[in-house]
């Protein structure tokens, strides 16, 4: 059993994401004085009194409403609940009981989970505003009121979830696992691949483009390890951009790649690489994760004996500086070769994690030097004294030398290629960093 799971559940607009994002100490969830903003479930981790959860911050719940993104949200909210081990039923203290928190009462009442009822913006303090006891009319027990905007009553409601949760057990310590990145711009079949992979709807797929605005962490297990899916909004050109949604969900995609140890680049296979493709590869490059291109939908491609490899060298030439990721060609509606993402993830993480000995490092760079010799420039030659590496994630190596400026770029790329050539490195960019020997230093 893995940390338990703390679902946050109510009506749009009641002030869920704002609670979660104060509980888990950041700005995860999407806050924007709109309804339904937040749609997928977002996980983040929590602790209180030493005890480490799970949080789910969850989309509002329409419960009669026939529109398609309203009704999906009512889906994924079912599925937060079901896999909850206590469900906080946020309201609206301003507004009352309504007819809508009637029916998810109903819906919880029925799911027989522990739930502890909130009631949000009690923004007054002192004594115990009468709207609140019109909420005990819910039959769920206490209600508690709260204000999340300024910390009001937050540390009673959680005292009241931490005694709701199950006995702790010995399987609740951090494990370690691989966080994947799936990114892309809008509609190349991010949200299916998650969905496929888990054997659920986890995320919401529609053909609405934008469709995913928050970064969805899925937790997965399989025979070849442990994974964080994160499913990513679509990233856009800046001139398509408009709302200030979509610019907080550019924001949490650039973050989901800075969390994570591999992206998964998905293309689309009909559209080949895109100008938006080009800046997405580069935020994930320029951030030193393992990367792997996925190349979606490619069972609707006419093909012949050639098509894959002539695909492969447009992507390459378009994306030349991706030349050390891998590419696979899927299918996220058919599952496609999707099992072979896996221990094409795990090499790749853990070439992102190699470290070489100092020695090891050194006798192929002397290798190198005697194969090719370093530059000249205006009658000095470039020395190199020695190479090491500094850290992992991705692999950097600082070379010593006896002037920087004679470290042309052409010398370090052919230093890289050799590396490359001895120690595999795919699937993850390798950064080199001239120091001259007075820089000795500075690099312990």
């Amino acid at each position: 059993m893995s940390k338990p799971i703390v679902a946050i559940i109510g009506r749009p607009n009641v002030g869920k994401s704002t609670f979660f994002n104060y509980i888990v100490g950041k700005r995860i969830s999407i806050v924007e004085d709109t309804p339904g903003v937040t749609r997928d479930r977002v996980y983040a981790e929590a602790n209180w009194r030493g005890r480490n959860f799970t949080l789910i911050d969850t989309g509002g719940i329409e419960p009669e409403s026939d529109d398609v993104i309203l009704s999906q949200m009512r889906m994924q909210a079912d599925i937060a609940i079901d896999i909850a081990d206590v469900i906080v039923f946020l309201t609206d203290i301003k507004q009352g009981v309504t007819a809508a928190d009637h029916d998810i009462a109903l819906m919880l009442k029925k799911s027989k989970k522990p739930i502890v009822l909130v009631c949000n913006k009690s923004d007054t303090f002192g004594k115990t505003p009468d709207e609140l006891y019109e909420f005990y009319n819910l039959g769920i027990g206490e209600p508690y009121a709260v204000s999340s905007v300024n910390a009001k009553g937050i540390g009673d409601v959680l005292d009241a979830i931490y005694e709701k949760l199950p006995e702790k057990t010995d399987e609740e310590d951090e494990e370690n696992v691989i966080k994947v990145a799936v990114i892309g711009k809008p509609n190349v079949g991010k949200s299916s691949l998650i969905n496929k992979i888990l054997g659920e709807n986890r995320v919401i797929v529609s053909d609405i483009a934008g469709t995913t605005r928050d970064a969805v962490d899925s937790e997965f297990e399989n025979e070849f390890g442990k994974y964080v899916f994160i499913d990513t909004a679509g990233i856009r050109r800046k001139s398509k951009i408009n709302d200030n949604l979509e610019k907080y969900s550019i924001v949490r995609s650039l973050l989901a790649i800075e969390r994570a140890d591999v992206c998964i680049l998905m293309l689309d296979a009909k559209e080949g690489v895109t100008a938006q493709d080009t800046k997405i590869a580069g935020e994930a490059h320029e951030a030193g994760k393992g990367i792997i291109i996925v190349v979606n939908k490619w069972d609707e491609v006419e093909k012949d004996n050639k098509t894959m490899e002539n695909y492969k060298k447009d992507v390459y030439e378009k994306l030349s500086y991706l030349s050390y990721a891998p590419i696979i060609f899927i299918s996220a509606k058919t599952g496609q070769r999707v099992n072979k993402l896996y221990e094409m993830i795990n090499m790749v993480a853990s070439q992102n994690a190699l470290r070489v000995s100092t020695s090891v490092l050194n006798n192929v760079l002397n290798e190198a030097v005697t194969i090719v010799q370093p530059p000249t420039d205006k009658g000095r030659r470039l020395k190199i004294f020695y190479m090491t590496q500094a850290q992992t994630k991705p692999p950097t190596f600082i070379v010593f030398v006896n002037d920087k400026k004679l470290f042309h770029f052409s010398y370090e790329r052919y230093l890289v290629n050799q590396i490359r050539k001895e120690f595999g490195l795919t699937g993850t960019p390798v950064r080199m960093i001239a120091r001259e020997k007075s820089d000795d230093f500075n690099a312990k």
